[in-house]
Parts: C-alpha cells; sequence; structure tokens
C-alpha cells in the first residue's frame, strides 16, 4: 500500500492524507442493464469500474490515492470475481490507487466504488468558476463509446480500425487524471463527461450562472468519421454518455499554454466555444454557416 496506514483486514482502513492537501471523495454507481450490458466481460468491467469514478477526481484535479468497493452479486462465481478483480487492480496500479476495502452481498449486479483523492488546499476544480468570455474545450474523441454501445445493440455495425475504438473507449475508459492535475490554475471550471458532452457542458452552464454557444465544425471528427450513419454520430457526439473525457473552461489568454499542454500529454485539446453572459445553462450549438442547430436529447436520463 502506497499512501495507506491501515488496509484491508480491519473494520476500518486508515489513510493519512499529506499536509496541506484537501481530500476529494467521489462515487459513482454503476447498476447493470442500466450503466453496462449484464453479459459485460468481467475483466473489462472491473477496469471500467473503478476508472468512472477516478474521473471525477480527474475533473476536480485530485490526485488519485485510495478506493474502496460495494458490490451486490447474483453468485459467487469465483471465475467472474477472479476477473473483474484482475481489471479493478490493473487500474488501480495504473493510476497509484491503494484499494483499501469494500463490501459484497447478494442482489442484482451492482457496483458502487468511492474514491478519495487529494489536492492542495484551494486549488481543487470545479464547475462554478466559469467566466463571461472564457474558451471551451474538451479532451480527446467524445462520442465513440456511445457508438460502441449502439454497436454492441445491434443499432449499427461498425468495422475494423473504427469498431475497435469505439467499443475500447466504452470498456476501458482512460480517466483524465494527468489532464485534471495540470489543469489546476490553468482552468476556471471543469467537468467529466460521463452524462453527454451537452448535458455536462449544461452543469458548468449551471453553477457557473452563463451561458455558452459551442461551434459544431470545431468539435472532435472522430465519432463523425466512424462509420455509423450521420444522425447517429451526430447524437453520439453531442449526448452519448460514457466518454470520461474533460470538458472545460480557461481564458483566452492562456490558449497557447493549454496547446502546449495538449501537446505535451501527447492529447487532442479541441477549443469549441465560449461561455458568454446570458441565462443560466442557456446553450447554443452553431453549425458552419453559424446558424442555431436544433437540439434533440442532450445526454443521459438516469431515471428515463
Amino acid at each position: 500500500m502506497r499512501h495507506t496506514v491501515l488496509g484491508v483486514g480491519d473494520d476500518g482502513a486508515i489513510v493519512r492524507p499529506a499536509p496541506g492537501m484537501d481530500l476529494v471523495v467521489s462515487t459513482d454507481m454503476l447498476a447493470a442493464g442500466t450503466h453496462f450490458l449484464p453479459d459485460a466481460e468481467p475483466e473489462a468491467l472491473g477496469w471500467k469500474a473503478l476508472a468512472v469514478n477516478l474521473s471525477d477526481l480527474a475533473a476536480m484535479g485530485a490526485q488519485p490515492r485510495w478506493a474502496v468497493i460495494a458490490a451486490a452479486l447474483p453468485t459467487a462465481d469465483e471465475d467472474w470475481v477472479a476477473a473483474f478483480a484482475r481489471g479493478l487492480f490493473a487500474c488501480a496500479d495504473a493510476f497509484g490507487v491503494d484499494v483499501v476495502g469494500g463490501d459484497t452481498t447478494r442482489g442484482p449486479l451492482n457496483l458502487a466504488p468511492t474514491v478519495f483523492g487529494e489536492v492542495p488546499q484551494g486549488q481543487a476544480l470545479t464547475r462554478a468558476g466559469g467566466r463571461d468570455g472564457d474558451d471551451l474545450w474538451v479532451s480527446g474523441t467524445p462520442g465513440l463509446a456511445a457508438l460502441g454501445l449502439a454497436h454492441r445493440q445491434g443499432k449499427v455495425s461498425l468495422r475494423g480500425t473504427a469498431m475497435a475504438a469505439c467499443l475500447a473507449a466504452l470498456d476501458r475508459p482512460q480517466p483524465r487524471v494527468a489532464l485534471g492535475l495540470a489543469l489546476r490554475g490553468l482552468a476556471t471550471a471543469a467537468i467529466d463527461v460521463s452524462d453527454g458532452l451537452l448535458a455536462d457542458i449544461g452543469h458548468i452552464l449551471e453553477r457557473s450562472a452563463l451561458a455558452a454557444d459551442i461551434d459544431f465544425p470545431l468539435l472532435p471528427r472522430a465519432a463523425l468519421e466512424a462509420g455509423a450513419d450521420a444522425v447517429l454520430a451526430q447524437q453520439s457526439l453531442l449526448a452519448g454518455g460514457d466518454d470520461y473525457e474533460l470538458a472545460f473552461a480557461a481564458p483566452p489568454a492562456r490558449r497557447g499554454d493549454i496547446e502546449a499542454l495538449a501537446a505535451r500529454l501527447g492529447l487532442p485539446l479541441a477549443r469549441i466555444g465560449r461561455l458568454r453572459a446570458g441565462p443560466a445553462a442557456q446553450l447554443v450549438v452553431r453549425d458552419e454557416a453559424g446558424g442555431t442547430m436544433p437540439l434533440g436529447r442532450r445526454g443521459f436520463d438516469h431515471f428515463a
């Protein structure tokens, strides 16, 4: 254990945050049939269960340190549990996380990790710091995971490298921890894109009490070029969930710093729009001619 005083084996773990650090805590539940297909491969599911939680820490600019996981399992299938654990601990090792406890019980398949991270006092990124005139940015290739799910559900037939990329995005998301750490003092607001790009940018707008314009031609094109029909591809890009990229706001004066950061991390960072004064959470997507695009569903509804 890298950061732990007392780990698994007692009624509770003992951890000791470093001096001068705030503790960031987050939990994301994954329920079979809602957040993943019931027959999902267990090793990939183990990775994803932890990764989607680490993505929340990344959005706060926090360094992941500890995790606990509660799980309800229909049966005590030793092979399934062993494969799930391989994926979980592979993700923990990749991001320097100590898994320090949890609980299991019989029930419908449900996974509920809780993660803990450290950030220097007062330096956490939040959704509430956006300012009028800030640029909007997004990392990576949003929309691929939604296309991967559509492929699995038989709604589209992807092929070759596009299929592989979409399924990898769905099954083994990469939490943008290094980006989140680098954005401390650079971004004014941030969020991880888990429920859909428009929906999650909307949360920044709500908390920052601002409106925004997004330029559709500036959005990353990978989802539009994956071989799905144009309507599904656009819907996946704008409103598809499970991306676990970071959307963030930053002053225009920091564009050069962000472009240099993208080169240093080897991670595409696309400037896609701007924050502006206006009704809180008003979001306009503009097409190539500057016209307003009609918007339908903005993202995943947890109770739909």
